[in-house]
């Protein structure tokens, strides 16, 4: 709430504020990265394939089961929209705000990319990110959040007037389209809110809006993925750079981003298996 109060505190106002928080959702039964297994494969990797996104676009990419992808920063810093499909079913597709209630507001090593209900499983794991040193700085701070929506020329309509047509949601739907044959039309519901991977976001402490700030990756800082079902990613290079100004316009100096994608070469224990969907019962559900 940013509004003067209008209302006088009450006499037990302090107590109120005073009850101490509780985690809405323990993560302690979740089935948890089996980082052994991780660990082993990614050591010795065979490069498969290379996407470059150039700057202000978007490209689809597939990453089979097993397989890792990295999202590479090449030549300055950039910071990058992500959305995930189930290859095979673009209804399962990441849920970024079930994540963020699991994981947290920016997420890292051993986070988990959940995909949206009824499925709700884990789409891609976090093994290796070279920016993990960040930490939260200063004014709250933090890299890879999963609170933005990503910048849209609807939003950016409203609050400027103007109409741009690289904002990333609809570098995004350009990529879906052209991957999978679509019309924009159809694409279009099917993107989703993302990861925003690189970008330096919190919340203000006096309004507790959403901030950004220049991002502090550089030329060879990856964040590294482990698909744990068929995946059909696309990657959109954010039209504001490295987000240290603003967004949704040309004004900012933009670079392209690398997604590379490999598979192990060793094998995976004999213990992983790809993600399984929710065992939930939706009988109730449904009134049976």
């Amino acid at each position: 709430m940013k509004h003067s109060p209008q209302n006088p505190a009450p006499a037990d106002a302090g107590h109120r504020r005073s009850v101490k928080p509780v985690i809405v959702y323990p993560t302690e039964t979740l089935p948890h990265a089996e980082t052994h297994i991780y660990a082993e494969a990614r050591a010795n990797l065979e490069p498969v394939e290379e996407v470059v996104v150039a700057p202000r676009d978007a490209e689809a990419f597939l990453v089979p089961a097993g397989h890792f992808f990295r999202i590479v920063s090449m030549e300055g810093p950039q910071v990058g929209d992500l959305n995930l499909w189930n290859a095979a079913d673009l209804n399962e597709r990441f849920f970024s705000g079930k994540t963020r209630a699991l994981h947290g507001t920016h997420v890292g090593v051993g986070d988990r990319l959940w995909s949206n209900l009824p499925y709700m499983r884990p789409m891609a794991t976090i093994t290796h990110d070279t920016l993990d040193w960040y930490g939260w700085d200063d004014d709250g701070g933090g890299i890879h959040d999963v609170i933005g929506t990503r910048c849209d020329p609807y939003t950016n309509k409203l609050l400027s007037g103007d109409e741009y047509h690289y904002c990333c949601h609809s570098n995004l739907i350009r990529a879906l389209a052209r991957e999978r044959g679509m019309s924009f039309d159809e694409a279009e519901p099917l993107v989703h809110d993302v990861l925003n991977v690189f970008m330096c976001t919190g919340f203000t402490r006096d309004s507790h809006q959403y901030f950004m700030k220049a991002s502090p990756v550089r030329p060879g800082d990856f964040l590294e993925f482990f698909a744990e079902i068929d995946l059909l990613g696309a990657l959109s290079t954010c039209p504001g750079g490295d987000c240290s100004s603003g967004h949704s316009s040309d004004a900012a100096k933009c670079y392209p981003l690398k997604i590379k994608i490999f598979r192990p070469t060793n094998g995976l224990a004999t213990e992983w298996r790809p993600a399984q969907l929710s065992d939930y019962s939706r009988q109730h559900i449904a009134g049976d």
